[in-house]
């Protein structure tokens, strides 16, 4: 397992991500021995958020790192303030109510990664930087970032902090893979285009990916005729699309692997520190997730699959 640094976390970062977006009580112990297998490869960082699975995926952690007495290997990401059925809750209290009942569902006193789960773009920078610094400084967060923010919302609230003397986003986790979403998966959500990919490139801010296999369009198992998972259809059919499928599967031929491992390996091949977040339920799974994060792609690789360039790379 590779690791990567991101700044405040205190500890390094495994490029695979864990997903607990299904840890459940009445399937705890699948959760549990997924977890296991996950930490046997070097894995070490979890994904959890406030509202997953109604507060159940942080809980089932939680009991789960007080059994196996292992919180200290482990690298804990949640995320909170997202919005309600009242709209948005980017906010001071929002945000210090939901880091307190996340801390206390995982039983500990500190996150090493804490993330907006959303952002109010009507609510300023400042007054964001100004809360989350409160907790950084209390020891609750070791390190701050933001999912579903675009680039120019994070360079304006890191251009606040650096100026007004606070630890600023050392992370940002939009969804990244090699299939371009049609339209968000639901509202607020951000994909990474290729202004986004360019800013972190400059910046060199770490990337971590949610959906990063695109909900398993690379799986082999879905065709334009094959239109029973309205979300896929809806966020991944195109035409572009249908086309990297079939260079991931021409360039997987050439390195005996697979398609859904190239789009793995795009991921985790950018030109910028990138972590995978993967939801691996099963040891074919992971150990498929593992296999890809082990593959190295070049520039020219990258592009074709991405449709950047016609040029195939030389023994696909």
């Amino acid at each position: 397992m590779e690791y990567i640094e991101i700044a405040g976390a205190g500890k390094k970062v495994s490029r695979l991500i864990k997903g607990t977006d299904y840890f459940f009580h009445d399937t705890y112990e699948k959760a549990a021995t997924n977890l296991d297998a996950f930490m046997a490869i070097g894995g070490n960082t979890v994904d959890t958020a406030h509202i997953y699975c109604g507060g159940q995926s942080e809980e089932v952690l939680g009991r789960y790192m007080k059994e196996r007495g292992n919180r200290d290997q482990m690298v804990i990401l949640t995320k909170g303030a997202h919005h309600d059925q009242n709209g948005p809750r980017v906010n001071a209290d929002a945000i210090r109510k939901d880091l307190n009942q996340s801390l206390e569902r995982l039983q500990t006193d500190h996150v090493e990664l804490y993330a907006l789960h959303r952002d109010d773009p009507n609510m300023p920078v400042a007054a964001i930087l100004e809360a989350l610094n409160e907790h950084i400084e209390s020891g609750k967060i070791g390190a701050i970032g933001a999912s579903n923010w675009t680039w120019q919302r994070l360079e304006e609230a890191n251009a606040y902090a650096a100026s007004h003397g606070l630890k600023g986003f050392t992370f940002s986790s939009p969804n990244l893979s090699l299939a371009k979403a049609n339209e968000p998966f639901w509202a607020g959500c951000v994909s990474a285009d290729a202004e986004t990919l360019a800013w972190h490139e400059q910046s060199q801010l770490p990337l971590l990916s949610w959906s990063s296999q695109a909900r398993g369009f690379f799986t082999g198992r879905f065709t334009p005729e094959v239109r029973d998972n309205a979300d896929l259809v809806r966020v991944f059919y195109s035409d572009g699309n249908w086309e990297r499928l079939r260079r991931a599967g021409e360039l997987a031929a050439s390195k005996n692997t697979t398609a859904i491992q190239i789009a793995l390996a795009y991921v985790l091949n950018q030109s910028f520190p990138t972590c995978a977040l993967i939801g691996a339920q099963n040891q074919a799974e992971l150990l498929s997730c593992d296999e890809g994060s082990r593959i190295t792609l070049t520039p020219e690789e990258i592009a074709w699959i991405d449709l950047a360039s016609e040029v195939k790379p030389a023994g696909v």
